[in-house]
């Protein structure tokens, strides 16, 4: 029998949606990654966001909430191939039917997507992007992605301003305890109740709890992501809504003007 690593069950079986949305930025190497998407301007200047895709990997979805944050703040954001030199779980294979394929997407979170190993992967980004004169850098996170970015702000020496973490799989109130910066928490209906009540409970306590914001939405898991249907109005206005908190949040943490 295979280990359970992610016990989400809506993270294993909604599927990702097609979009037509081309997206506005361009690839290069970066900071270790040979395939990172960037979108904004060609430089970090004062604010850089670092976005840790779902298990899809690069979609139009996600690619182009990343568009949005760079016009609104200004902002260059770079969203990393977090999987190579593996590939992102295949969409067509996807939700897995049969308990082998239950099997081998459980085995894909306790390898390529694996949120501790990617830990290392992420704060060499945040530290390659301060080194380069970004002033001030968040990053966020969708399922997997979410708990990465929770777990990358609770390092001691944390090169990242705020994290934030969107329909997040995996969630543990543990991971917060040494949370040492601003936390945006988006979950959906899908995810454990009594794991972000508590998570909330942890960080009303630390000294940048004013800074911090989480909405529940009554939305699927995956709504902001590769799995959002933006032709459904209903999983278009909370899609809308969420990338909105996320520009908040974003410019509150870092005192930066958001572009109307």
């Amino acid at each position: 029998m295979s280990t359970v690593h992610n016990t989400n069950v809506a993270c294993c079986t909604i599927p990702p949606a097609k979009s037509d949305y081309v997206p506005k930025g361009t690839y290069k190497p970066y900071a270790g990654f040979s395939k990172v998407y960037v979108t904004g301007p060609s430089t970090p200047g004062k604010v850089a966001l670092v976005c840790v895709y779902d298990i899809f990997g690069f979609k139009p979805q996600t690619q182009q909430g990343a568009d949005i944050l760079a016009e609104k703040l200004n902002a260059q954001v770079l969203m990393p191939d977090f999987f190579e030199p593996a590939e992102p779980w295949p969409a067509d294979k996807f939700p897995p039917k049969t308990d082998e394929e239950k099997g081998k997407l459980q085995a894909f979170f306790g390898g390529p997507a694996k949120p501790q190993d990617a830990v290392a992967k992420l704060i060499n980004v945040g530290q390659s992007l301060k080194s380069e004169g970004a002033q001030w850098v968040g990053t966020f996170g969708f399922c997997w992605g979410g708990k990465v970015t929770i777990l990358a702000g609770s390092q001691a020496s944390t090169p990242f301003d705020a994290v934030a973490a969107i329909h997040p799989a995996m969630l543990n109130h543990g991971d917060v305890t040494e949370l040492k910066v601003p936390l945006g928490l988006y979950p959906s209906k899908d995810e454990p109740v009594d794991e972000w009540k508590q998570i909330l409970e942890i960080v009303s306590k630390k000294p940048f709890a004013d800074k911090s914001d989480y909405k529940l939405y009554d939305s699927f898991h995956g709504f902001a992501a590769a799995r959002a249907n933006l032709d459904d109005p209903e999983n278009k206005k909370h899609y809308e809504d969420l990338y909105g908190r996320l520009l908040s949040f974003f410019s509150k943490a870092s005192g930066t003007q958001v572009n109307q």
